[in-house]
């Protein structure tokens, strides 16, 4: 029984790792289960028996790349006793997430855009809980007397905002580059936009 379930999950693994790469080269519009089913090197009732459809697919290769990011981020952040390092941390596994899986990385900033509607709330929700978990954490720093005062729920959606903007022109450029050298300009701009300062590789807190 344990057999058959791990080759289960592996025929599942693989029919996902597969379409990623159709979805990746066709765009998710034109992408099919009959092609779907050629890369997994299954037959197109053996992709149905794992997933009802297109969009199922494409949902769990997005539930696939939420996961993987909000799980390492809080991760990271929990390992840090610093209430600064944690923004460092985060933000660095997130970007690191995102170089290391680049065309899942594309399904889940740009892909998902344009799949239609039945996406359009989940993408909003994942938002919102990225954004979400920013804002929690600014607010206990916030408390604790470590930045001013501010508007927490604004600036969870504008650093979200402007990691989605950076990491996207990565994903679409022709030459991208190695994203993790973005990573200082982008983590001194967010840590200054809440009144951190960093000066010469130290924070200071206010201006």
């Amino acid at each position: 029984m344990r057999t058959e379930q791990a080759r289960s999950v592996s025929r599942r693994q693989k029919i996902m790792e597969s379409a990623l790469d159709v979805f990746a080269r066709r765009g998710y519009r034109d992408a099919a289960m009959d092609e779907i089913a050629d890369a997994a090197e299954t037959s197109k009732g053996g992709v149905y028996f794992h997933f009802p459809s297109k969009q199922a697919i494409f949902l769990a290769l997005l539930e696939r790349m939420a996961n993987l990011l909000q799980g390492r981020a809080e991760a990271a952040m929990a390992a840090e006793p610093d209430l600064v390092a944690k923004f460092d941390a985060a933000l660095l596994v997130v970007i690191r997430t995102f170089a290391a899986h680049r065309p899942l990385a594309r399904l889940f900033l740009v892909e998902a855009l344009g799949a239609g509607r039945e996406f359009n709330q989940r993408m909003l929700e994942i938002h919102a809980d990225f954004a979400g978990l920013i804002e929690r954490h600014l607010d206990e720093v916030v408390a604790l007397g470590v930045i001013p005062p501010l508007d927490t729920h604004i600036a969870g959606k504008a650093w979200f905002g402007a990691l989605n903007e950076v990491v996207t022109a990565w994903v679409l450029a022709d030459d991208p580059g190695d994203l993790e050298q973005q990573y200082p300009a982008l983590r001194t701009f967010l840590l200054r936009s809440v009144g951190i300062t960093i000066s010469e590789g130290s924070r200071e807190v206010g201006g």
